[in-house]
């Protein structure tokens, strides 16, 4: 959401940071739903105050015996009150027609963001390490999967239908392996919070982060007012809504493992095989909550904690800036780091870390007060995954794949594998 002052007073430059996301201006028309909005109020104001004059004439009227008078007024006073009654509503009304305008138009990306439609327009900021070399055709993750009987997407389709997988042994523990590694990482040495956060959210925590209205078709409903949740990301920014922290308090830094829900509306035909675009997938999630002035710097911080994983997992991979045509409806900056994946002979997203600036605070109404000040300001948050799990381990199974389907265990997950080196085909 946006301040509508800011706006007003820069109406260029708002239409012109829209441009650059692909968006026709709007400047224009919200302006003109404020001007009537505050014309409306205005003349209410007037009618109010006319009315609290008039009301004081009745009991003069009254008590000089002048009933015609006093009924001319007490009919006056009816007239004013229906008008501020009206008046009223009216304001209520555009306010609403603003706020459902507002809801619909995407954050403001920063200047240093590169311009562009989609993500052919995306920029290598930084690569680390090198693709591990192979001496036989590599396999992406899903024949290594099923070729260890610890995979299983028949089973997943017959209960649950497509885009969801089955993990066995094995491959359940390392899930969980990788899980525990994330969580053990960021709160240890990146003091994240572990949360366990409540996997339904209602409609009003899904607006908050941007999720609703605009995406309403990607999301798992689950009742009249309920939802599964996305990505922690929901419950973690939504622990601060309807807040007025300290400032002593800030940075917030959240962590937290959930699965996630997503119906991926608009991915039909892609990925349809393996675990790379699922309904239902694990992820660790990062989300911070920030002094205005620290945000940038928080954003740097959240993408080297999430780049220290695939460090630690000695994975290739690079960090993208994404273009203002790939990033999220909340951000205003995203990095995506990108596995090597030696099956696909590509790179793929495994995280992406974005500023959202105040925007989501808006939406959530989380401010906080500025330490001797007397008014509050908007907190700004940030959110990013600590990476995804799933798509961690399609990275280890077709890195530390070897030749006779086996995979070996990065060294980093031994101690949550209860020492096990490698996993090998399941025997029938």
């Amino acid at each position: 959401m946006f301040d509508i002052k800011e706006i007003r007073d820069n109406p260029q430059a708002f239409d012109a940071a829209l441009a650059k996301r692909g968006v026709e201006p709007k400047s224009d028309a919200l302006i003109s739903l404020d001007e009537k909005r505050r014309a409306i109020i205005s003349e209410t104001q007037e009618a109010q105050t006319a009315r609290n004059k008039a009301s004081k004439k009745i009991g003069k009227a009254k008590a000089s015996g002048d009933e015609e008078l006093a009924a001319q007024v007490i009919a006056e006073v009816g007239a004013l009150k229906a008008k501020v009654q009206e008046g009223e509503e009216a304001a209520r009304q555009i306010d609403a027609e603003l706020h459902e305008f507002m809801s619909w138009i995407p954050n403001l990306p920063l200047d240093d963001v590169p311009v562009g439609a989609d993500e052919e327009a995306n920029e290598v900021v930084r690569t680390h390490g090198q693709a591990r070399e192979l001496n036989f055709e590599a396999k992406e993750h899903f024949d290594i999967g099923e070729g260890l009987g610890l995979m299983d997407f028949e089973a997943a389709a017959k209960m649950s239908g497509a885009r969801f997988v089955v993990l066995k042994s094995a491959l359940a523990r390392l899930e969980r392996a990788i899980a525990s590694f994330m969580l053990d990482v960021h709160t240890s040495d990146f003091g994240y919070t572990e949360v366990s956060p409540p996997l339904l959210v209602r409609d009003d925590a899904m607006f908050g982060t941007g999720q609703l209205p605009k995406f309403r078709d990607d999301q798992f409903n689950a009742g009249p007012d309920h939802w599964l949740v996305p990505t922690a990301e929901v419950p973690l920014t939504n622990l601060v809504r309807e807040s007025i922290l300290s400032e002593e308090e800030l940075p917030l830094r959240f962590t937290a493992y959930t699965p996630c829900f997503r119906l991926e509306a608009g991915s039909a035909g892609r990925d349809t095989r393996g675990m790379i675009r699922m309904h239902q997938f694990p992820k660790v999630e990062l989300v911070s909550v920030t002094r205005p002035e620290d945000s940038l710097e928080e954003h740097e911080r959240m993408t080297s904690a999430a780049e220290e994983i695939l460090k630690r997992l000695d994975l290739h991979y690079r960090v993208m800036v994404l273009s203002t045509g790939d990033m999220g409806f909340s951000a205003q900056r995203t990095y995506d780091l990108e596995v090597w994946l030696p099956g696909q002979n590509a790179f793929r997203e495994i995280s992406s870390c974005s500023v959202c600036g105040s925007f989501q605070a808006r939406r959530m109404n989380a401010r906080y007060r500025p330490e001797g000040e007397k008014n509050t300001r908007f907190v700004h948050t940030l959110n990013g995954s600590g990476v995804a799990v799933g798509r961690a381990m399609v990275a280890i199974l077709e890195t530390y794949q070897q030749a006779d389907g086996s995979v070996t265990v990065p060294d980093v997950l031994k101690p949550y594998m209860g020492g096990l080196d490698s996993i090998q085909v399941m025997s029938k």
